[in-house]
């Protein structure tokens, strides 16, 4: 038998783990978590020197072989996985090259080296130079732009800029908050080997970059001892008239050519970065009126939203991947072996300014839509009494009060299913603020 292997997840959670121990060879894999999850998931405060004191003493007084460490999550826990891994000689991609995809600054300077015609014009500045706005215009970028930290967590501190006042309530917001990333994010630059250019540009930086959109996509991919290997494509599908997600599907809608495209363009550039043996997606837009195809953001990590695409599309949670290459080996993903040609997570949403949530849709009632769903799963997101103001990292246009993951045989029936199960869903509110 097999000798077994302990798996170390950083924030593992209930959810987690119970989709980890489905996967190909879980018989013989023992997880443990590192860090509890509320360290990483529902809180503000990172700190990151704390975290790894942490981890590395849980790692050291462990007794077993350690075979792996991996996580899911962006930061701080992407960050943290190469210093730890290093330490303990488990196997995932360099710190630098790591970091060549999380600071936005040093990644776009490496990508326009390989794919300058897929890049937005962009410029770092310091938020707390008064004379930013001029900087950014010495750049050549003019109204409209998009403002970020160098390094964000989901979309905080993400602003469209049309005019000289929304830049300045911007930055007003930027001095009073960045720290809160910034700092740590710090603390794990400070143990790279930064060329002076990038080195200049801390984590209390931002990034100004022209606006790019169109058809909105996620290129999920590996490598693995330097090949690049991409196994799917989620298309990231919008409300009409608005920006805020509808639903992620599995598979692409897009043309086969553009999705070849996009798989190249991510060869290169994964290759062009040094980035091995770890996980990871890119997004991109596609603009089919410029016949362009633009790369948003690289992510050092899957996407836990389509774990259960992948699972009801191609057999088993993308999760595989993470696992199989935490432990140096090659990812044993299957491809449409699943219960559903295609398969997409809806976001239940109310385009309100804000209200208190009266009623949510009981245990029963989410069991029997379940039931009638075949595949279905119901994550509701508000409790009664909630305010949705209080929910977190919610767009400016509207609040998700519940995720529903589907699986169907037609992109027409997915849509017509979620109607009569959105239908269903009985949210109550008062005092709505249009």
């Amino acid at each position: 038998m097999a000798e077994e292997k302990n798996i170390f997840v950083v924030g593992l959670n209930d959810f987690n783990r119970q989709r980890l121990e489905t996967l190909r060879g879980a018989g013989r894999w023992r997880f443990h978590g590192v860090i509890a999850p509320e360290a990483v998931y529902d809180t503000e405060e990172f700190d990151i020197a704390a975290m790894l004191a942490e981890a590395t003493a849980q790692l050291e007084a462990f007794e077993g072989s350690i075979d792996a460490i991996v996580g899911y999550m962006d930061f701080p826990v992407s960050t943290m996985l190469p210093i730890l891994c290093e330490r303990f000689g488990t196997c995932t991609t360099s710190l630098t090259s790591l970091l060549k995809c999380e600071h936005k600054y040093w990644s776009r300077r490496v990508q326009r080296e390989v794919i300058p015609g897929h890049i937005p014009a962009f410029a770092a500045f310091d938020p707390f130079d008064d004379e930013a706005m001029n900087r950014i215009s010495e750049a050549g970028l003019y109204f409209p732009f998009f403002v970020k930290p160098i390094k964000s967590s989901g979309s905080r501190l993400g602003f469209r800029i049309d005019t000289p006042e929304d830049f300045y309530h911007a930055i007003e917001q930027l001095r009073d908050a960045i720290g809160l990333i910034a700092d740590p994010f710090n603390t794990v630059l400070e143990q790279a080997q930064l060329p002076p250019e990038v080195a200049a540009v801390d984590g209390h930086f931002c990034m100004a970059e022209e606006i790019i959109g169109g058809w909105q996509c996620t290129v999920e991919g590996y490598v693995f001892q330097g090949e690049v290997v991409s196994y799917g494509i989620v298309d990231s599908l919008r409300y009409p008239q608005v920006l805020s997600f509808f639903h992620y599907r599995y598979p692409s809608g897009l043309p086969d050519e553009i999705q070849a495209e996009m798989v190249e363009l991510t060869r290169t550039v994964m290759s062009h970065i040094g980035y091995d043996n770890a996980a990871f997606n890119v997004e991109y837009f596609w603009d089919e009126v410029q016949g362009r195809i633009w790369l948003l953001e690289i992510n050092t990590r899957i996407s836990q939203s389509h774990c259960d695409l992948f699972e009801k599309v191609d057999g088993i949670s993308h999760q595989q991947v993470t696992i199989d290459l935490g432990l140096g080996n090659r990812p044993d993903m299957p491809h449409r072996e699943g219960a559903f040609p295609i398969a997409a997570k809806f976001f239940y949403r109310v385009f309100f300014a804000d209200a208190r949530v009266t009623r949510v849709p009981t245990p029963d009632e989410l069991a029997a839509l379940e039931a009638d769903f075949p595949g279905a799963m119901i994550a509701v997101q508000v409790e009664e009494g909630q305010w949705l103001s209080a929910l977190p990292e919610q767009d400016s246009y509207s609040y998700a009060l519940a995720y529903v993951w589907m699986g169907a045989s037609s992109s027409e029936q997915l849509l017509a299913d979620y109607d009569r199960l959105a239908a269903r869903l009985v949210f109550e509110y008062d005092n709505i603020q249009g």
